[in-house]
């Protein structure tokens, strides 16, 4: 399941990519317009800009603006900066220790193809798609 967290972050790297600016956005106006919580922003915008999906700059005429071009940006790397991982399961979590089970699961196949569905679809959907 997505989260608060990831559905944020897609609302603001959209809300940055709609005011197509080359200067910075605050995120006070970005809060206004999302509706959500400044404080609860600063947390996402900090987790995006650590990972250069967004760039920061602090003090007067300071705010965010995207690091790329919309259609630069998957739906996917945006999602998996704040969400941590889009495995439907444990076991498939990149660098996770090797399932003892793994030759006897009977659904892992299964599993392993919907975890291959959804990162494809997230991957192949662009900023640029949802604006």
């Amino acid at each position: 399941m997505i989260s608060t967290k990831g559905r944020y972050a897609l609302r603001v790297m959209i809300d940055l990519a709609r005011q197509n600016s080359e200067g910075y956005i605050p995120l006070k106006e970005i809060a206004e317009r999302q509706k959500i919580s400044k404080k609860y922003l600063e947390i996402i915008v900090k987790e995006l800009v650590s990972a250069k999906l967004l760039k920061g700059l602090s003090g007067k005429g300071g705010g965010y603006r995207l690091s790329r071009q919309p259609e630069e940006y998957t739906v996917g790397e945006i999602l998996e900066v704040t969400e941590g991982t889009l495995s439907i399961v444990a076991c498939l979590v990149n660098g996770a220790e090797a399932c003892p089970r793994a030759e006897d699961c009977d659904t892992l196949p299964m599993w392993s193809e919907l975890n291959q569905i959804i990162h494809d679809y997230f991957y192949s959907k662009k900023l640029v798609d949802l604006l």
